[in-house]
């Protein structure tokens, strides 16, 4: 299913949000269910610009702006620049000696001083003792003792419960080392500045001997913003995106978040961006979508994600999850992860994969959409090991009739992330 349908199934769950920090030995406490949704601090900038609002994963957030469509608003973030509001997401700081040991612990990330360099990012999956996956997350690594680690908004209680748990026991059986410290960033800004007009927007509001070309994908920097009329502004810039283009994710202080945004969008170059949008990004750029293409029940190796398996990690096993995870890298999974081509109309989440026979049921699609870049339906699944093989010609299921489909290696539109 798209994020466009998801909206609407998930807008029923909203929760109340709040900044967090989590000592010592102390177990965080989630936030108790509430009816109102929360908002970013973007809500009134949104509504300013003709925002259509929907609930999505607790939040109201923004599907499309009344001056641009979905597909509109798509093509113009591939050929321009997109600007979207991701405060929504959970942002993080993990201080302390045994920081890095601990983000090792939940998540299989190579983050040792030999393996990554500071303000390099990667991504990685937070993982269960069973070994599937709760979430994925974006780490940013700023020194050998902290590190930013950003979370899906729709996994927040969940996500903040369970580290709080493995935390505190972590803290317990390492107190000789010294102590982890978690800090969530509450009302934190987060924008999304996405297209290949991105960094040449970006380069108009920093300083002119900083050069933009010398931060290449998965690195990010700590960069002054200077804002009309509104004065500098401290960020922390990330070079990457959930869109396939160039781009970057820009951490901003509350207080400055609407005067940033503002700024951006005062740039012909520049057109606001929705979940609509958003979502049919991603899925033409390959990239998962958690409570749809991922869940606690898949691992990364069935989610086409072992590359986040650090080699060093596989050989010490010693992260949650690591018994499944190592055993389904040497064997092989029961299921994986597919891209598919799908002829007549576009398939949903949910609709049946079948084997070339017509009568074999191998797996069900997990998001689908039509893409406007490719003028095709494309769709991921999940199925049966064997019939992950590229070329392979499956059958899917929409309204009770079967149409042809063909296993695509993803991405489905080639990334364009800038690599110097």
């Amino acid at each position: 299913m798209s994020l466009l349908r998801g909206v609407r199934l998930n807008g029923a769950r909203a929760a109340a949000r709040h900044g967090t920090r989590l000592q010592p030995m102390r177990m965080i406490q989630v936030s108790a269910i509430r009816s109102a949704l929360d908002r970013t601090g973007l809500y009134e900038f949104h509504e300013k610009h003709g925002a259509k609002m929907v609930p999505f994963a607790g939040y109201s957030m923004p599907l499309t702006y009344s001056d641009a469509g979905q597909v509109a608003s798509h093509r113009h973030v591939r050929e321009h620049a997109g600007l979207f509001d991701v405060g929504h997401m959970v942002q993080h700081k993990f201080k302390g000696p045994t920081s890095s040991a601990f983000l090792q612990y939940i998540t299989p990330a190579s983050l040792s001083a030999e393996k990554m360099k500071p303000f390099s990012s990667t991504l990685s999956v937070l993982l269960s003792p069973e070994g599937g996956i709760l979430d994925d997350l974006m780490i940013t690594k700023l020194s050998e003792d902290e590190f930013f680690v950003v979370t899906n908004a729709g996994r927040r209680e969940e996500d903040l419960e369970y580290i709080g748990k493995q935390l505190e026991a972590f803290n317990k059986e390492n107190m000789s080392n010294g102590f982890t410290m978690h800090e969530v960033l509450h009302k934190q800004g987060l924008l999304a500045l996405q297209g290949p007009s991105a960094m040449s927007v970006l380069q108009k509001f920093v300083a002119k001997d900083v050069d933009l070309t010398k931060l290449v994908f998965g690195t990010s920097s700590y960069l002054e913003l200077q804002v009309p009329n509104h004065g500098p502004v401290e960020t922390l810039v990330a070079r990457g995106g959930y869109t396939g283009e160039d781009g970057f994710e820009i951490s901003i202080p509350p207080e400055h978040t609407v005067a940033v945004a503002e700024a951006f969008l005062s740039d012909s170059e520049v057109q606001l961006a929705g979940l609509a949008a958003r979502d049919s990004l991603r899925l033409e750029a390959g990239m998962c979508l958690y409570g749809h293409d991922l869940d606690p029940s898949v691992s990364p190796v069935e989610g086409g994600l072992t590359w986040t398996v650090g080699r060093d990690r596989r050989q010490k096993g010693d992260f949650l999850g690591a018994e499944r995870v190592l055993r389904e890298i040497k064997e092989g999974p029961p299921r994986r992860r597919i891209g598919l081509v799908v002829e007549g109309p576009p398939a949903r989440e949910g609709a049946k994969i079948y084997a070339q026979d017509g009568t074999t049921e191998i797996g069900q699609v997990t998001s689908g959409i039509p893409s406007p870049t490719l003028g095709k339906n494309i769709a991921m699944g999940m199925v049966k090991n064997n019939y992950h093989l590229a070329g392979s010609a499956l059958l899917v299921e929409v309204r009770n009739k079967k149409y042809e489909a063909v296993v695509t290696k993803m991405p489905f539109v080639p990334n364009k992330f800038f690599r110097g």
